[in-house]
């Protein structure tokens, strides 16, 4: 019978010592992992005008409405909540009418007229929205609303210019400013607090007036 030959002893301590070793004899050295440098992106121009005055900028084309305004004007009142168009956080109006500016690219926009949260109303002057706002408690944390409240001004001219919403049993009657056709225009803007009920009694208001 031929004799059994034993292994030498492996230590747990051995085995990582040796590992280590063996991934740095096998490395690729820094300077090989660094990235090639990729050319600089030539910006473009775009001109519109944002709460009544003109602004030209120089932009990344891949830039949003919603970064241009926030780090390019500092416009900072329109938030950036999902950046996918799912919160509402990110509503402006843009000739008139309420878009998600975190969906829609800055160039896109060439000649329009937008307005942000900031061109609504001031401190001295609120915008009827805005004071409906405040008097009915319609936010807690505040962030979702710069956005609630540009779109619950373009809700009540949507109801005003005869648009129809999915609640309507007959699309082609005149809509109204109902508590729940005025919930569902308002379902795309997401209010975490829950202050829901505070912001159809703000904009009830301001139909009724």
């Amino acid at each position: 019978m031929s004799e059994r030959v034993e292994g030498p002893h492996l230590s747990r301590r051995g085995v990582l010592v040796g590992g280590a070793a063996s991934a740095a004899a096998n490395a690729v050295p820094v300077e090989a992992q660094a990235p090639a440098p990729q050319p600089p992106v030539a910006r473009m121009p775009v001109a519109f005008e944002v709460n009544g005055r003109a602004q030209s900028l120089q932009v990344d084309p891949r830039t949003t409405l919603l970064d241009a305004l926030r780090e390019n004007l500092r416009l900072a009142g329109t938030k950036k909540g999902c950046d996918h168009g799912q919160c509402g956080a990110c509503t402006v109006l843009v000739n008139g009418q309420r878009i998600n500016s975190c969906l829609s690219l800055a160039l896109q926009h060439e000649g329009d007229k937008i307005t942000t949260i900031e061109g609504l109303g001031t401190p001295g002057k609120l915008h009827p929205m805005q004071a409906a706002f405040v008097k009915h408690d319609g936010y807690q944390c505040g962030y979702c609303t710069p956005g609630q409240i540009c779109s619950a001004v373009a809700v009540l001219d949507e109801i005003k210019a005869g648009v129809p919403s999915h609640v309507q049993a007959d699309l082609n009657a005149k809509p109204g400013a109902t508590n729940m056709e005025m919930r569902e225009r308002m379902s795309g803007n997401i209010c975490r607090c829950g202050a829901y009920s505070n912001i159809a009694d703000a904009m009830a208001e301001v139909a009724g007036a």
